[in-house]
């Protein structure tokens, strides 16, 4: 893992971490920037790079505002640093700063969301679910006070359904479970702030929604939320290997997802388990099979 400031010779200071993609979670997403643009990727393999839009307008928008200003797979930015120039023009100078550490870069960097909010059980205000994060007690006061939690779209992540659900039009299960973390919340949900500090003494859920259900439908919704959800659970920082190795598991059935965002684990607690399905995924995919998000946007970049 990296993070931290770098300062490339001649170049700006490029401040690079990674953060939870909320709500709802999606990925543990990686971000470099400068004062004047930054990157960020999902899966280590596409990267967005935005520039900070500002003018100089009463009223318009103001510094501290991005727009997206390109696209870059990882395999092609040394061929954008070696040749800027293409038939649309140059390539800004704000990609190529980006572009020249990006190349050089060791993935995942460090997360430093340690600031959190949490839906909270109104049994005894213990953290129920995770809303938002962010990386400054500053940003704290600029997110809006919701206490309703999301679960990934089943567009983005679709959970296979039984019979019996298909015959009487059971809704997906992401909604689902959606439906039973605003009943557990309450009538009168609260959600508060934590500043986390990764010791023994904390006890916060590991994969950001309680996983103790006293109906056993709902804890088998949630397992099954959480067990599809696994190749991007395992992006998560500061996960017990117990509890890594769980997901690891579980992340067997979905090995083409395992592959895309395998660069993005910040450890391994069972590296056989790992290997077998990583090569499954790349024996699927020279066979011609495709992931189901490729082709679609399944995340909203930090904004």
């Amino acid at each position: 893992m990296a993070s931290g400031c770098v300062a490339l010779g001649l170049y700006p200071v490029i401040k690079a971490h990674s953060q939870r993609l909320l709500q709802p979670f999606s990925a543990q997403v990686q971000i470099a920037e400068t004062e004047l643009a930054r990157a960020l990727s999902m899966d280590g393999e596409l990267w967005e790079f935005q520039f900070i839009f500002a003018n100089g307008r009463v009223g318009g928008p103001q510094k501290g505002r991005f727009i997206r200003a390109a696209h870059i797979r990882q395999r092609d930015l040394q061929s954008v640093i070696d040749n800027p120039t293409t038939e649309e023009g140059v390539v800004d100078d704000r990609i190529l700063e980006l572009a020249r550490f990006l190349v050089g870069a060791t993935l995942p960097f460090d997360a430093a969301d340690r600031y959190e909010y949490w839906l909270l059980d109104p049994a005894d205000d213990s953290p129920l679910a995770l809303i938002f994060s962010c990386t400054d007690a500053s940003e704290m006061a600029s997110f809006p006070k919701l206490t309703e939690w999301r679960a990934l779209p089943a567009a983005v992540m679709p959970i296979e359904t039984t019979e019996a659900e298909q015959s009487n039009a059971y809704g997906p299960v992401n909604y689902r479970l959606e439906r039973a973390v605003a009943e557990r919340a309450g009538a009168k949900p609260r959600a508060r702030w934590f500043t986390r500090r990764y010791n023994d003494e904390e006890s916060f859920p590991p994969f950001l929604v309680r996983e103790d259900w006293c109906n056993d439908e709902q804890q088998t919704l949630c397992q099954r939320y959480l067990h599809r959800q696994a190749p991007r659970l395992l992006m998560l920082h500061g996960v017990g290997l117990e509890e890594r190795r769980r997901m690891e598991w579980a992340a067997k059935a979905n090995a083409l997802d395992v592959a895309r965002f395998f660069p993005l684990y910040p450890e391994v607690a069972d590296k056989a388990v790992m290997d077998k399905i990583r090569v499954e995924a790349r024996l699927r995919l020279a066979a011609g099979e495709a992931p189901y998000v490729m082709g679609r946007r399944d995340g909203v970049h930090y904004q």
